[in-house]
């Protein structure tokens, strides 16, 4: 009897390991689909003129300590992506919490081929302390 509980337990462990690695920013992709995907597009790519892309953005690392503040709050004024301005008002998503902003950086940081590390919730609730 415990060889087939020893077994099933093993068992069971070896596909819960690989589902949780196909899939590791799933809750931030369904945060971004929810708050962000309207303008940055499903693909990361923005509106063309308006709206700056995410995938391949540089401003994700040059910026990377002020990306929970953003998310929160919003941007004003003129940034450049990639080497290209951009100008249109973000609004911001003050009714995410700390964990759901680290959720959302953590996705679009590995998303459409970007490889930003990762960032835990201690980070942002740091950069949130220090928003100007």
């Amino acid at each position: 009897m415990q060889k087939v509980t020893l077994s099933f337990f093993l068992l069971f462990s070896f596909f819960a390991l690989l589902n949780c690695n196909q899939k590791p920013y799933a809750h931030g992709k369904i945060m971004y689909e929810n708050f962000c995907v309207n303008c940055h597009m499903e693909d990361g790519s923005g509106l063309i003129g308006n709206i700056p892309p995410l995938a391949g953005a540089d401003y994700l690392t040059k910026h990377a300590d002020q990306l929970a503040c953003v998310i929160r709050y919003g941007l004003e004024g003129e940034i450049t992506v990639n080497g290209k301005k951009y100008s249109a008002p973000m609004a911001g998503v003050p009714q995410l919490t700390d964990v759901e902003i680290a959720n959302i950086i953590n996705y679009i940081n590995h998303e459409w081929g970007n490889d930003n590390g990762y960032t835990t919730i201690t980070q942002v609730k740091n950069q949130l302390k220090n928003c100007q």
